[in-house]
């Protein structure tokens, strides 16, 4: 507890450090608190270059941070949740402890600059960095590592987004992918520390102010619905664009790393000459759309131009996150489909604000496939309950939609595309191609299952695995008796001759070609140490199971390596 009370103290103060940098810079580069909302204007700090001074802050900064990210901590390029997910699932929760300086740094230039991207990515990467590092210093377990790291998470978007409850479930939901009672306790201390110290930098107001909204008539649900599967069907186009432009910039570069944001600067600095507004986070203009400032043409031309700027600031080696842009497009489309469906039918549809939010959340959730995270935060940015039930119809459809066209989210892609699957346990990876038939041994003799309980008993105490199998008088395969159950059976005196048949119970089937890695996890489930193996016809035993036997089928397929000299390598 007061670990994660740590934790989230310095996620909070990272996130108001965070925060200000980005704020400072943009200032610097732009000479303008939010250079989205200023239109085509001139950095005051250079007038005689007009408007075209975005054309150099991408490079100016990424000249800056693209050496800084190279030398230093080169997981901080790109987004930041997968590098977090990654620690959590695969590497013990442990994160390079300068990447929290890093990534503060690197990400505040790119979006003071210009980067399309959003502050959501490296927040958590700087809070989960500063609670590996603290759980590192301490020396806790593994288990309380991971924990301490999603503690880093939810503090630094509590902080930052004044969303405590968002910051936990994204915690939850994303980094830890559990919901354990005690972890989630941990989180929540965290989070609620972060929150307090962000609200008392930040103040305690409410994202966005939305005009009162109320569901008059039930056919708006169809456009609630058919929103939400639009949004679902946007997030996982910008989730194939945004890696198909990365690719793109993979194949163009053959420079060094490290000069590559500056480089590619120039090609997001005639974006932003076209359109001003996908400079930096955008948050001014999304609150433009949500208020029904726009029109519908525009609208959708800064939702194209969303997808494009954000994919190439990450493309070109940029370091920000994919949440904000994400909610910039939803509302860009809500605004839109809103405003569409407020022309065709002005009486039924109600105010475009509401529509514009909805579509914040779904196209969220369609992208990042997280529908508790989506619903919460969406709440809590803008403390509108009464679209709480139209909200929840969206994100539920978008992420279905999402999960028939895609079986990645935007997170989980970029972690797939190096070979690296988090459904996948490590131990089905080094058990791949395996099955039960090149693992099993040859099987004990069975019981049959008129044995009277105390004969049985004899056979069990001699089997060297505590479990054997029995069949009927027509040596049909009945099920497995244990040691174990026997011997408590026994212990009344009163079933000495009741039939080992009464005790036997069915496990989990397994023939021949069962995966090796699921014949385990029934192994580890099971009361006994032994499994039987049945036929193609599943009624007649093939042979038998064991650890034992598992251990020396991995061992042959995969040898152990000779060790090396610990001096000079050689083996």
């Amino acid at each position: 507890m007061v670990l994660a009370l740590l934790v989230g103290a310095g996620a909070g103060l990272g996130a108001i450090a965070f925060r200000w940098m980005i704020k400072t810079f943009t200032l610097v580069l732009s000479g303008h608190a939010d250079y989205a909302a200023a239109g085509h204007a001139a950095n005051p700090h250079v007038p005689f270059l007009g408007r075209w001074f975005v054309l150099l802050a991408p490079v100016v900064a990424g000249l800056l941070y693209g050496p800084l990210v190279q030398r230093f901590a080169r997981e901080a390029r790109g987004h930041g949740v997968p590098e977090v997910m990654y620690a959590v699932a695969r590497r013990g929760g442990r994160i390079a402890p300068q990447v929290a300086l890093v990534k503060s740094l690197a990400s505040a230039l790119c979006i003071g600059g210009g980067g399309s991207v959003g502050r959501e990515g490296p927040i958590v990467q700087i809070g989960s960095a500063l609670g590996s590092s603290l759980g590192r210093v301490v020396r806790v377990p593994e288990d309380r590592m991971k924990v301490l790291v999603a503690c880093g998470a939810a503090g630094g978007i509590a902080a930052t987004f004044n969303a405590p409850l968002a910051g936990v479930f994204f915690a939850m939901e994303l980094i830890l992918r559990d919901f354990a009672a005690e972890a989630f306790g941990m989180v929540v201390l965290s989070s609620v520390t972060a929150s307090v110290i962000g609200r008392a930098a930040f103040g305690n107001t409410a994202f966005l102010q939305l005009p009162a909204f109320g569901v008059h008539h039930l056919s708006q649900y169809l456009l609630f619905a058919l929103l939400g599967m639009l949004a679902g069907a946007v997030g996982v186009g910008f989730t194939r664009i945004l890696y198909w432009i990365e690719d793109v910039c993979d194949w163009a570069w053959r420079g060094p790393e490290w000069a590559r944001p500056a480089v590619g600067g120039l090609l997001l600095g005639l974006l932003l000459l076209v359109l001003p507004q996908m400079y930096g986070v955008g948050y001014p203009v999304l609150e433009n759309a949500v208020s029904g400032k726009y029109v519908i043409a525009f609208l959708l031309l800064l939702l194209v131009g969303k997808i494009v700027a954000t994919s190439l600031t990450i493309g070109i080696g940029g370091s920000g996150g994919v949440f904000a842009p994400s909610l910039f497009m939803g509302a860009m489309l809500g605004a839109a489909f809103g405003a569409t469906a407020h022309h065709l039918a002005p009486g039924v549809t109600g105010p475009v604000g509401a529509y514009g939010l909805i579509g914040m959340g779904a196209v969220f959730a369609g992208a990042a496939r997280a529908p508790i995270t989506a619903v919460i935060i969406l709440f809590e940015l803008t403390g509108e309950y009464s679209i709480i039930l139209p909200m929840m119809t969206a994100i539920v459809l978008a992420t279905g939609v999402s999960r028939a066209l895609s079986h990645d989210t935007i997170y989980s892609l970029k972690l797939r595309r190096r070979g690296i699957d988090l459904d996948q346990k490590p131990e089905a990876a080094v058990l791949a191609g395996l099955t039960a038939e090149a693992a099993m041994e040859p099987l004990p003799t069975p019981l049959t299952e008129t044995t009277p309980l105390a004969k049985a008993a004899d056979a069990l105490a001699a089997s060297p695995h505590g479990a054997l199998p029995v069949v009927t008088e027509d040596g049909d395969y009945l099920g497995i008796a244990t040691a174990h159950l026997a011997a408590e059976t026994l212990a009344d005196g009163e079933h000495d001759d009741a039939p080992i048949g009464a005790l036997t119970h069915r496990p989990a089937l397994i023939t021949g070609e069962t995966e090796l890695a699921d014949v385990l996890a029934v192994l580890i489930q099971g009361e006994g140490t032994g499994l039987p193996v049945l036929d193609a016809t599943h009624t007649r035993l093939a042979g038998w199971l064991t650890h034992q036997s598992v251990l020396t089928a991995l061992h042959r397929t995969h040898p152990p390596r000779p060790a090396a000299h610990p001096m000079t390598g050689d083996s």
